[in-house]
């Protein structure tokens, strides 16, 4: 550079230029704010006129020149230079001040050896995962591909923990070198790729001199060295394929073990392990080993249940731990009270600089504006999982622009995917979103949010109910993908607690109208569903709504059902006959005539499971003569069963077997006008019973074919419930007496399984017993 370069004058406004007095020589080379200042002055240029021609803004060059931003853009120290208008070797060292700047100050990490991080000495777990790196780390590769390992997964997963264990493991393994960088992928600013090359190049053994001062021919001699050694290099914290690639190494026996939050899925040829929380009993161990220095006094039920309370997460149980390391006063069941406070939970996960939410709140700035509002509006879904139609409704966008977002919040770990298109967040990831819509979404916007979603929720149900109405037709679909019956039950199965949670908070908000559609349409879905644990709770709350809209006739409905419900077994025949009593008085009142024959009939099987067997069948007359005369033969149907149980119950088989032959008879007939599907489900109720019958007779061959018959069919209608379950019993019963031993196991197998589904852990219990004797020829 010429010191003598004419000044031209500034096309805006400046100040007039100003002669500099010479400096007294320094034997400290300038730092990159220092030759700055000095190459400006010796051009007589100002902050405004440098800016100006180099795009760059005074503020900016201000601050380089002071000294607060030492390590300038390698593209902005390109562009001054042009401006003041370097020669050669000015124009290196101005670059190479830069460089080393940023170095220097990038997140005051010092530089040069890369040394690894030390291990804690309280590791516990993950067994399995130390076995998956030493395993890959000591494989041979394909050659020309990346030896990497990549550890994946959300916040607070210990991911850098494991992977500076796995490496202090396999030290001995790798004697050129293990080297550690942290890629800051979560911070605003990530290590450029030139400086990670820098810094490992350097703990490779390259000076100043040899550095190469193109990115990728830093990349070209970091391979190199790479290939001709065996050297582990662990590269944390990863933010983008584009920043880990040139860190990757070729063929030869080095390897690389890498971290990050996100999933990475653009690098090629790569190993990967989904780091997921710690199992209940690890997460226990790895508190009990953090409170070591406690002695044993807190070990327990207060550990376990902290554990569970951490979720797995390793980090919120390290906080734990040092918490009450910290104050020996502290009982581990007084924390335990202030984690059960979801409200507290999240301030209550901190340490010192450690903190549960600084963690998640570091994945959520990485997110898109749309991501973010999907994500904190997420936390007011009622269930603890939902789909991507459902995350639209709560984002309030398009069902497109839905997916995309939930492909980011998986990506960054925020929420779990799964093969059935179904998301759920991690326990303490959803209390963090909800802290963010509390701050960040004003109450009437929450209030708005969760009424859209309580809407959509039960329409949706409502209209998948109505999928099973007989008399109601082809339901309107409208706005959802229910197209098949088949779809629409496993909707109302997978989306129970969502559907479930918004009736509630439609009762609460006096939403009369809708919870009574919602529940009514339930009615002759719950015939498939009939151990659902959320019938009773249905059912109820639509009585309470038709009792608020002032409907009798439809209150006495809901309480018919109710009463329906409290007779599936474990029957509750006395809560069961109260309904029904209660129903009938609605009915009579509000000459609901249907209503009244239900009430008698509900009445009649409640009494019956009493053991009051003549009064049961006097109410099981009435409700067949009410049904008769009203032409209503389903109705009719039901209430013949009914009296044929109360026959068979009082051992009176001859009368029973002529009751239930006339009602397969009255099935069978097309001309009848039953409901078919109201026919299909009577018509293994009747074959059951018929079998059953049959079987007390001594009539095993014809007890078999009816029996097997009632079990095909229940197959058939996908009924898995009880009666299925005693039906498929009775026939394995049948069955040995017949000496048929090994179809007779298989029944009990069969039977027992259904029982375990439904929860009757005795009676599933008993019928593998049989299976057992049946094993040792025991059943004769």
């Amino acid at each position: 550079m010429s010191p003598t370069r004419p000044w031209s004058p500034p096309s805006s406004p400046g100040p007039p230029p100003r002669t500099v007095p010479e400096r007294p020589v320094s034997t400290t080379a300038p730092g990159f704010g220092e030759l700055l200042r000095r190459h400006r002055h010796a051009a007589r240029m100002t902050l405004e006129q440098l800016a100006e021609a180099s795009g760059v803004s005074a503020r900016t060059l201000s601050d380089m020149e002071r000294g607060r931003s030492k390590g300038p853009q390698h593209r902005t120290v390109t562009a001054l230079a042009e401006a003041l208008d370097l020669g050669e070797a000015d124009r290196t060292q101005l670059i190479d001040q830069a460089r080393d700047g940023r170095l220097r100050d990038h997140w005051t990490r010092p530089t040069g050896l890369c040394e690894l991080p030390r291990s804690v000495d309280d590791f516990t777990g993950r067994a399995a995962e130390l076995a998956w790196t030493n395993d890959f780390l000591h494989a041979g590769h394909t050659p020309g591909a990346a030896g990497v390992a990549l550890i994946t997964g959300s916040a607070g997963l210990g991911k850098t923990t494991l992977a500076v264990r796995a490496a202090h493991a396999l030290r001995p393994h790798f004697p050129d070198g293990v080297f550690f960088t942290d890629l800051f992928g979560m911070s605003p600013q990530p290590l450029a790729v030139d400086d990670a090359l820098t810094q490992l190049l350097r703990a490779l053994g390259t000076t100043d001199r040899q550095m190469p001062h193109d990115t990728s021919a830093r990349a070209s001699l970091y391979r190199s060295l790479l290939r001709e050694r065996r050297v582990l290099v662990v590269l944390d914290n990863a933010a983008s394929e584009e920043q880990i690639r040139p860190l990757l190494p070729g063929d030869g026996l080095s390897r690389t073990l890498a971290t990050s939050r996100r999933l990475l899925p653009g690098l090629e040829g790569v190993h990967r392990l989904g780091l997921g929380p710690l199992p209940e009993a690890e997460a226990a161990e790895l508190l009990a080993a953090i409170m070591g220095a406690r002695g044993s006094a807190d070990h327990g039920a207060a550990i376990t249940e902290l554990a569970h309370l951490c979720g797995g997460l390793p980090l919120a149980l390290r906080i734990v731990g040092n918490r009450l390391v910290s104050r020996p006063g502290w009982q581990a069941s007084d924390l335990v009270t202030r984690l059960a406070d979801e409200q507290r939970r999240l301030d209550q996960l901190r340490a010192g600089d450690l903190k549960i939410a600084n963690a998640f709140a570091m994945s959520y700035e990485q997110l898109a504006d749309l991501a973010r509002r999907v994500f904190r509006r997420l936390a007011l879904v009622p269930g603890r999982d939902f789909d991507a139609a459902l995350a639209a409704v709560a984002g309030g966008t398009s069902i497109e622009d839905a997916w995309d977002a939930l492909d980011e919040l998986v990506d960054l770990g925020l929420l779990h995917d799964s093969t059935s298109g179904r998301y759920r967040f991690h326990d303490l990831v959803r209390l963090f979103a909800r802290d963010r819509l509390q701050a960040e979404d004003a109450a009437s916007e929450r209030a708005e949010i969760t009424g859209r979603m309580t809407s959509w929720l039960l329409r949706v149900a409502t209209i998948a109910g109505r999928w099973f109405e007989p008399a109601y037709g082809l339901p309107d679909r409208a706005g959802t993908d229910l197209s098949s019956p088949e779809e629409a039950e496993r909707w109302l199965r997978v989306n129970v607690d969502n559907w479930m949670g918004a009736l509630r908070h439609a009762a609460s908000s006096s939403r009369h109208a809708e919870v009574l559609d919602c529940a009514e349409s339930m009615h002759w879905f719950s015939a498939r569903w009939i151990h659902g644990p959320h019938l009773k709770e249905v059912f109820t709350l639509g009585a309470a709504a038709a009792a608020a809209l002032g409907d009798p006739a439809q209150q006495a409905t809901q309480l018919n059902y109710l009463a329906w419900v409290h007779l599936v077994p474990p029957p509750d025949p006395e809560t069961a006959q109260l309904h029904a009593a209660q129903a009938l008085d609605l009915a009579t009142r509000g000459g609901a005539t249907a209503q009244v024959a239900w009430a008698h009939n509900n009445a009649g099987a409640a009494l019956r499971r009493l053991g009051r067997h003549g009064e049961a069948a006097e109410s099981f007359a009435r409700s067949a003569g009410i049904f008769k005369s009203a032409g209503d033969i389903d109705g009719y149907s039901q209430a013949l069963s009914g009296l044929g149980d109360c026959l068979y119950d009082q051992g009176r088989l001859e009368e029973a077997l002529e009751e239930y032959l006339g009602l397969c008879a009255l099935l069978d007939d097309d001309r009848s006008g039953m409901t078919p599907s109201i026919a299909d489900i009577g018509r293994t109720h009747a074959r059951f019973r018929l079998g059953m019958c049959l079987r007390s007779l001594g009539r095993r061959a014809e007890a078999i074919t009816e029996l097997t018959g009632a079990v095909d069919l229940m197959e058939k209608l996908q009924l898995s419930n009880y009666l299925q379950a005693l039906a498929l019993e009775n026939l394995a019963a049948a069955l040995a007496e017949e000496g048929r031993t090994e179809e007779s196991r298989q029944a009990y197998a069969r039977a027992a399984e259904v029982f375990e589904a439904i929860g009757d852990a005795e009676a599933g219990g008993r019928c593998r017993e049989r299976e057992t004797a049946a094993d040792k020829g025991g059943l004769s």
